[in-house]
């Protein structure tokens, strides 16, 4: 497929409506938001597959507009990992746009712009879909970017209250029959009410599998599964079946057996990615931040379990 191919392919795209759509997404200050999207990055020469992955917390609304900090992730152009380094964001007229801006780090050290622009395109209960154009220029080219992206908003599970200590527990089920990727029907406990998934039927292998939680808390994670389990944290390699997570260091549990827990205390701010490096389908987004209008990023710990 040559450039002027794409070129026609993305103008056809967006003169026959994609793009343009009076659905209407449900975005809020003080909330914890994950977009991942996949699409392509082209220039005259070259067409790259490229990915993006990030964590956002919103502020405080102004008139339709809510800003948002983009506290961790990474965009990706073919094998390259770009980290973030200083980007801002806002969402515009009640959520139906999404305008991204600043510098992303490339291995080197490098920095690379990016100015990026999406759509309202549709919604769902759980998250809403957007189109987004815009550039990405690196030292050597800019190249010009069409991604498809979600925006789902992460739980919150603990609400900010002062009757609610720093050091209470919150308990998340590693559900029966996880390790087997099992359908609904064989691992989902009798009375357990989780709602289905959208990706074959299968329900999740967590009671809470995207969750925020006020710096200082403390998780308590029980294996209710017939097999025993450990739980990492690390950065998503998708597409890459035979290694689909690489650990960034900062949680390691021990080995969770059968009816045992472990605790997890998320001391600072960070976006947490963790999985179980014997069954990857098993994963959870953790989300820390405050509910308030200013947000430092600062490095995450992990408490071993007992």
């Amino acid at each position: 497929m040559n450039i002027s191919l794409v070129g026609f392919l993305a103008i056809l795209v967006v003169s026959s409506g994609y793009f343009i759509n009076d659905a209407f997404a449900e975005v809020s200050q003080n909330s914890a938001y994950l977009l991942e999207g996949t699409g392509f990055a082209v220039t005259e020469e070259i067409i790259k597959n490229s990915e993006i992955d990030i964590g956002i917390s919103s502020h405080q609304q102004t008139g339709s507009s809510i800003d948002f900090l983009i506290e961790d992730g990474f965009i990706t152009l073919n094998n390259e990992d770009f980290v973030i380094s200083e980007l801002e964001g806002k969402f515009l007229r009640e959520g139906r746009y999404i305008r991204i801006n600043g510098n992303i780090e490339s291995g080197g050290g490098f920095d690379t712009t990016i100015s990026f622009f999406g759509r309202l395109v549709e919604e769902s209960k759980d998250a809403s879909i957007y189109g987004f154009t815009g550039r990405i220029t690196t030292l050597d080219d800019s190249y010009k970017i069409i991604y498809t992206a979600k925006l789902s908003k992460l739980t919150k599970i603990i609400e900010t209250s002062e009757t609610i200590l720093e050091d209470e527990l919150l308990t998340i089920h590693i559900l029966s029959g996880s390790s087997t990727q099992g359908v609904a029907s064989s691992y989902i406990p009798s009375g357990e009410t989780k709602e289905p998934r959208l990706d074959g039927g299968r329900l999740g292998y967590f009671s809470q599998d995207r969750i925020t939680i006020d710096p200082g808390t403390t998780i308590t994670l029980v294996n209710d599964d017939e097999v025993s389990h450990s739980i990492l944290s690390g950065k998503e390699n998708y597409g890459d079946r035979h290694d689909p997570f690489t650990p960034d260091g900062r949680i390691s549990t021990i080995e969770i057996m059968p009816g045992e827990s472990i605790e997890i205390t998320f001391d600072e701010l960070g976006f947490y990615r963790l999985y179980d490096p014997e069954y990857p389908w098993m994963k959870i987004i953790v989300y820390s931040f405050p509910d308030v209008d200013n947000l430092i990023l600062g490095t995450t710990k992990n408490q071993q379990g007992n």
